[in-house]
């Protein structure tokens, strides 16, 4: 029995392809990073927006957001954050306990799990528009220019648990 498959159905599979690959869209990027956060002692949650490139301070944390990078409505969440964290000592110094990507859709991924508070990223506003895949970084620290260039990897640091 001589198998060929019919030239309607080749033609199916390769409009569905086509198709699959146009219908991905490209992501958002975003002005403001939104998060979370707990106070473990006094078992109060917050909710915060920080600007790229600023700094907001919850309890003894300092959590400052580069990127925020969101999709469509009409595309599957995928929300993530490029995020640095520095906590405040009780002689006033800073020590950066988190440096790295945080994931809206898994929280517990790489959220900031600290002894007193948890902090972890819940979605990006304010889009600035958006960009091919393969496009945008974060931009250099201290700049308010949207990302050019996507960095596929977090810094050399490392965060530390205590």
């Amino acid at each position: 029995m001589d198998f060929r498959p019919a030239p309607t159905l080749l033609a199916g599979l390769a409009a569905s392809v086509i198709w699959a690959t146009a219908a991905h869209a490209d992501r958002i990027s975003n002005g403001v990073a939104i998060f979370a956060a707990l106070d473990k002692v006094t078992a109060r949650t917050s909710k915060f927006e920080v600007p790229l490139n600023q700094t907001v301070q919850f309890g003894a944390l300092k959590v400052t957001p580069r990127v925020c990078y969101s999709r469509p409505p009409t595309e599957q969440p995928k929300t993530t954050s490029f995020v640095e964290v520095d906590e405040i000592g009780l002689d006033g110094s800073e020590k950066r306990i988190f440096t790295g990507w945080m994931f809206a859709e898994s929280p517990g991924l790489n959220a900031v799990e600290h002894p007193v508070f948890d902090v972890w990223l819940t979605d990006c506003q304010k889009p600035l528009g958006t960009m091919a895949q393969g496009g945008g970084a974060a931009p250099a620290e201290g700049s308010d220019a949207a990302p050019q260039q996507e960095m596929p990897f977090a810094p050399a640091r490392r965060r530390v648990r205590r």
